[in-house]
């Protein structure tokens, strides 16, 4: 099951996130993620928050649901709904841009439920985010800009196939080396690793 989720930060062209909710079992809209439906012309199934952006109206035709939990945020909760219908995959727009300290927080979020979803993507106008697992292979046009990030800290023996800039059993670590800016020079990048929470940005 595939669940769809708009945050408020910064979102895609609507063709785009038509193209995603079209073959989706359910579409969410998180807090103020609910006024970018509107502005698109978006109806989704699910409005969840702890409403500080959004201001009910009463007019609704989506399930509101009033999550008053100052510990989680609105990308947690709208995340956690998701599970609780048995979505195994989440597709998710606006959950980077404008305040960087909510794009560092969501992307933490991403981390704290990849273990509990098939897949989650995170995406804008520029890149798909996702976190990876080794090993891992995928196909991707050659000249496409990858890039490596240890969202945790540190990821150590990490080992690219297809990389312009190969590892070869090499740590990546915040604050003293990053993985940013790669391109792919084969159909087919391959990646293994040995310990760490490693993220991979696919840039448009």
């Amino acid at each position: 099951m595939k669940a769809v989720i708009l945050c408020d930060g910064d979102i895609p062209q609507k063709r785009i996130i038509e193209r995603e909710i079209s073959g989706s079992d359910l579409f969410i809209a998180a807090d103020g993620g609910a006024y970018h439906a509107q502005k698109l012309g978006l109806q989704p199934d699910v409005i969840i928050g702890d409403l500080d952006s959004y201001k009910v109206t009463g007019t609704e035709t989506a399930e509101v649901i009033h999550d008053k939990d100052q510990e989680t945020n609105d990308f947690e909760k709208a995340l956690a709904h998701a599970l609780n219908r048995s979505a195994t995959e989440a597709v998710v727009f606006g959950a980077t841009g404008k305040r960087l300290d909510h794009t560092l927080k969501n992307l933490s979020v991403l981390l704290q439920f990849d273990a509990s979803f098939n897949s989650i993507l995170l995406m804008d106008d520029y890149a798909v985010m996702k976190m990876i697992h080794s090993p891992f292979k995928e196909s991707f046009e050659p000249g496409t800009i990858l890039s490596l990030f240890p969202l945790s800290g540190k990821v150590e023996g990490i080992t690219t196939k297809g990389l312009k800039y190969p590892l070869k059993n090499e740590d990546l670590e915040n604050g003293v080396r990053d993985g940013s800016s790669n391109e792919s020079i084969e159909k087919t990048v391959e990646i293994e690793f040995k310990k760490g929470d490693l993220l991979l940005l696919i840039n448009h």
